[in-house]
């Protein structure tokens, strides 16, 4: 499973990856690897999106 970048709360794009956690720098919204909220404003998690790996390229399906 891949998630989507974009903070579910405005929008913003996610900053950091750190501590097991995926933080959005607007508004501090914490987010698991799995994209389930952990804190923050943010009520919805992070969508799931389908990814294809094509040696060292990653791409969006």
């Amino acid at each position: 499973m891949t998630v989507l970048a974009t903070c579910t709360h405005q929008g913003y794009t996610v900053g950091s990856v750190s501590s097991g956690m995926i933080t959005c720098p607007c508004h501090d919204g914490m987010f698991s690897f799995a994209g389930t909220v952990m804190g923050g404003p943010a009520t919805k998690p992070l969508p799931e999106v389908q990814i294809k790996v094509d040696g060292d390229t990653i791409s969006l399906v």
